[in-house]
């Protein structure tokens, strides 16, 4: 089925599910109440509509897994779901910057400082829906509203079940709200001392044997300087975004055991960087459809479609003409898996599935000589992945064994890149041989509950990833470096051991620490040539080990959290000028702590602290992005009846955070920023 097709479907199916809801349950078997019942009992009057997938089997218990709930994500001093992924102990975008002023194909994120090129190694999800951008493999962020999200886990290391050749450095899934979750009217609008405005609203009615959320958010704003004085000239021009996102998700009970989840969305984001007429855009459409049997044969079966497209227009830092305009990158992603979850009683657990994804993306652009137009280039191609994994989970007394493997059968076809002139005369047309083949990985682990209050764990995996349609075909420019493609990458593999331990010491305190060893094979990464030009290479393998901590502590109305992440990160490429470097963009050293007080209900104060080392912008290490640490802080009180007074601030002490340094020209990151608005909940 084509994503056209499902996106035509899907409306249709949520209208229908949601028309044709049966009457309410009896009390205790109702529509949503934001709880998850676990391992299904046999006895469906106990089953609820929750508008989640199936419950965790233990087989994640032997790895690293940092969650993060829907009160922390509203109480990031920015409000972004990439601030609240900030926690998270080595988690990292690409690069330093948010997605206000960060162009939206650089927003990779990895783990583990595997470094990267702005495609992601580690698998986003949305209710179990890849999230990566079709063509860029990156993640866009303004079409996730914060205020819907009602809990993130985050999986560490490589390997997954589903869609798991995405996985290289780790799982980040994130589930909906529900309609408990939200309640049946929740809104917030925000100002902040440059103008810049942010709302966003919803709804969530329960309907009859189910329930329907539909949220928003609109993001606009004058935005601030991304260039540093020294280097502003006439045409230089304020980081200027808008932002827009819309979804509409529905969930109905279409037999006691089985229920129905249809969602749809749609986003637009609009920035300028760095010059007036350096504007970069992207916008999409999603559907999905998704079945989640809770009976004694446990079942979620999934089908989703993505739209996408692109642009940016590139200017030189030195004449700021235009370079480069990418104004057509239309690309789809099309994709669905089924799991089923057999009976074998307490002590297994197993699953078995097979998952599909298939992008393909072209790219039109005008080339430019002195400002004018000189010749146009077309590039893209298709990308497929079929995957089968099994993995069980076993218990015995205090332990917990956890085996799983996958199988995936990838495919890269009908790439090609064209050049022609202004009066559509070929130029060049290069077309690319298809390649295939069969790739294998595998996850296993062991849990030990060595006391009431200690946990000990250990694992090891692989995995795999596919290179982007932007890595294998897509030159750009971020003057005055260009960076090429290179159609003849390879996939990357990673092999991974980690270990360590779970200590809840006191009641409300827990403390989490994990060593780690991963190694990516034929790592993909932005590899420098000259002081104007790097290529995408394979570099035969990025090496890093280190150490992860993350604690919280709850006392009373206090809350605590806190992470570090201590990497130790190398290319390893024998005879190359980049062998024992470390991977672009990857500190040594990065930590947040955070603190709540929340001295009766309604009103919270609260702060967050994150340092964030030494990195590089190149691979020979010579453009020093330098460390820097921000406090940011959040507050929120009652006003009137369902109104509430919030506050934020970002960067308070108005540190200098340098995101790109690029052949001597710097970006630097959001300067102090402070927003008061109101909330309103029903």
């Amino acid at each position: 089925m084509s994503a056209l097709l499902l996106l035509a479907a899907a409306p249709a199916a949520l209208a229908a599910s949601l028309a044709n809801a049966a009457p309410a349950p009896a009390p205790g078997t109702g529509p949503d109440t934001g709880a998850d019942t676990g391992a299904d009992t046999g006895n469906t009057s106990s089953i609820i509509v929750t508008g989640r997938a199936l419950p965790d089997l233990p087989t994640s218990a032997a790895y690293e897994v940092s969650a993060i709930d829907a009160a922390r994500i509203e109480q990031v001093p920015s409000g972004r779901l990439e601030d609240a992924l900030a926690d998270v102990a080595g988690l990292q975008l690409f690069r330093r910057s948010d997605s206000r002023a960060a162009n939206p194909s650089a927003d990779g994120f990895t783990l583990r400082g595997l470094g990267g090129n702005a495609a992601s190694r580690t698998l986003v999800l949305l209710d179990g829906v890849p999230q990566a951008d079709p063509f860029f493999g990156s993640v866009p962020l303004t079409a996730i509203n914060p205020a819907q999200i009602a809990d993130i886990r985050v999986i560490h290391g490589g390997g997954s079940g589903a869609f798991g050749a995405g996985a290289v450095a780790g799982t980040i899934d994130m589930t909906s709200a529900g309609a408990s979750d939200r309640g049946l009217v929740t809104g917030e609008a925000l100002i902040d001392d440059r103008g810049d405005t942010s709302v966003s609203a919803g709804v969530a009615p329960k309907l009859g044997n189910g329930f329907a959320v539909v949220s928003g958010r609109w993001d606009r704003g004058p935005g601030f300087w991304t260039t540093p004085v020294s280097q502003r000239v006439s045409a230089s021009a304020k980081a200027r975004y808008g932002s827009w996102s819309l979804a509409l998700r529905g969930v109905t009970q279409v037999t006691p055991d089985i229920e129905l989840q249809s969602r749809i969305a749609a986003f637009g984001d609009a920035q300028t960087l760095r010059y007036a007429q350096a504007l970069t855009g992207m916008s999409g459409e999603d559907a999905s459809l998704r079945l989640v049997g809770r009976g004694p044969w446990q079942f979620d079966a999934l089908i989703y479609g993505q739209l996408r497209n692109f642009n940016s227009m590139t200017l030189s830092s030195s004449t700021t003409l235009p370079v480069d305009n990418q104004y057509d990158t239309p690309s789809s992603g099309v994709g669905g898996k089924i799991e089923i979850r057999p009976p074998l009683g307490k002590a297994h657990a197993l699953r078995l599935g097979a998952d599909a994804r298939e992008v393909t993306g072209y790219e039109s652009e005008d080339l430019y000589t002195k400002g004018a137009i000189s010749s146009r280039r077309r590039e893209g191609g298709t990308n497929d992945d079929l995957g089968f994994y099994a993995e069980e989970a076993w218990t015995i007394g205090i332990l917990q064994l956890t085996a799983g493997g996958r199988a995936d059968r990838w495919t890269i076809r009908d790439g090609e890149i064209q050049t022609s002139s202004l009066a559509g005369t070929t130029l060049t047309d290069t077309r690319y041989p298809t390649r295939s083949g069969w790739t294998g990985s595998f996850r296993g682990g062991a849990l030990l509950h060595a006391t009431g209050a200690l946990d000990l764990r250990g694992s090891a995996y692989s995995g795999m990833r596919q290179p982007t349609l932007n890595e294998l075909y897509r030159a750009f420019t971020v003057y005055p470096v260009t960076t090429l493609a290179n159609p003849n990458l390879v996939n990357e593999q990673l092999r991974g051991i980690e270990g360590g331990f779970d200590w809840r010491a006191l009641k409300g305190l827990r403390l989490s620490v994990t060593a780690f060893d991963n190694k990516v094979d034929n790592a993909i990464a932005n590899i420098t040539i000259n002081a104007t030009t790097q290529i995408r290479q394979n570099v035969p393998a990025i090496h890093a080990h280190g150490l992860e901590a993350g604690a919280d502590a709850h006392f009373g109305t206090i809350s605590l959290g806190g992470s570090l992440a201590w990497t130790i990160a190398r290319m390893e490429a024998p005879g190359q000028a980049y062998d024992g470097l470390r991977p672009q963009q990857v500190p040594r050293l990065s930590a947040s702590a955070n603190a709540a007080w929340t001295p009766r209900p309604g009103y919270t104060l609260g702060a967050t602290l994150r340092h964030v080392g030494v990195a590089f912008e190149d691979s020979l290490a010579t453009a020093a992005l330098p460390a820097a640490t921000t406090l940011g802080a959040y507050a929120s009180m009652p006003l009137a009846g369902p109104f509430s007074l919030v506050l934020r601030g970002e960067n308070l002490t108005n540190v200098t955070v340098v995101t790109r340094n690029s052949g001597g020209t710097v970006d630097i990151g959001t300067p102090r920023t402070v927003w008061a608005g109101v909330r309103v909940g029903i």
